[in-house]
């Protein structure tokens, strides 16, 4: 079933489409990412514009976040207080992204950027990932134990003017999330990604959040960053195919709601394992295409 893009000028199977919007959707129950880190490369993949990629998949992140929001929030695991700050620095970090995006763009090399960008991010993040769901999983009961204690880094901790923030059991500088944020909302500017790839982790090991509200209050972040990217990319850039955008949706509402049931029934270790191996295969993928020369730049063939 081909439907065709208007802004991507082509035609795609709608059925991959969507599919590919439920695996987005499950991520995000699962892991509280958006998703976007993979979405945007198996759309350049499937032969859709890199800058339209970007856009349009920051667009179906939304829809993901809201659905996986509500399933997090009705667990109460929520921290709308830290989400606030981490969302303050997000509509800032966009707006500096589209400035950078622009800016690429008119010196023609923001496709060359956003996949660069894909490899470096996908694998370092793939990696850690990989590395420590191998070693939670070698793991003793006790030493889990010892882990699960984590308390924020030495840097957040020398920052001034400390803030409570009780859902997260935690007495630090709203500089830390707000910086945090802003690193996000670049990303999610230039890269069509929802950032939570990088929040979860860093609200973790960085801030030292209770892990059971690291997954909503990074859905609840992302939400309102890709609001936000949204509207500047329809209104700069002009890149948010909406047909596309509506095709991932509607499979990411659907999926969030399966990942939530799923992150209750499997092993998290397991899980991280899984998507870490998905990860530096889409990474490895990617780099190959940078340097990869193929036979025939271009082939004319008739319609």
């Amino acid at each position: 079933m081909d439907v065709y893009l208007p802004i991507a000028n082509l035609a795609i199977n709608g059925l991959w489409i969507v599919a590919l919007g439920m695996a987005t959707g499950i991520l995000s129950g699962i892991f509280g990412v958006g998703g976007g880190f993979l979405t945007t490369p198996l759309l350049i993949f499937s032969g859709i514009p890199p800058t339209v990629a970007a856009a349009s998949a920051a667009t179906q992140v939304t829809g993901a976040s809201v659905s996986g929001v509500f399933a997090q929030s009705r667990r109460n695991g929520v921290d709308f207080q830290m989400g606030a700050v981490t969302v303050a620095g997000g509509l800032v970090g966009a707006m500096l992204g589209a400035a950078i995006f622009n800016l690429l763009e008119a010196l023609g090399q923001i496709d060359v950027v956003i996949n660069l960008l894909y490899v470096i991010l996908l694998g370092v993040i793939g990696g850690m990932m990989g590395k420590e769901s191998i070693q939670a999983l070698n793991r003793k009961p006790q030493e889990k134990r010892r882990a699960a204690k984590r308390r924020h880094h030495p840097l957040v901790a020398s920052l001034p003017m400390r803030w409570r923030f009780y859902r997260s059991g935690l007495y630090i500088s709203p500089l830390a999330p707000l910086i945090m944020g802003i690193v996000v909302g670049i990303l999610t500017m230039l890269m069509g990604v929802g950032g939570g790839f990088i929040m979860v982790p860093a609200m973790l090991y960085i801030l030292g959040m209770s892990a059971n509200v690291v997954v909503g209050t990074s859905l609840f972040t992302i939400l309102f960053v890709t609001i936000m990217t949204t509207m500047i990319h329809a209104l700069t850039t002009k890149a948010v195919d909406i047909v596309l955008a509506g095709l991932l949706l509607i499979g990411s509402v659907i999926g969030a709601q399966l990942g939530t049931r799923i992150a209750s029934a499997v092993k998290p270790e397991w899980l991280r394992l899984v998507l870490a191996v998905i990860v530096l295969v889409i990474a490895l993928n990617m780099l190959i295409g940078l340097f990869w020369v193929p036979d025939e730049v271009y082939t004319v063939v008739p319609l």
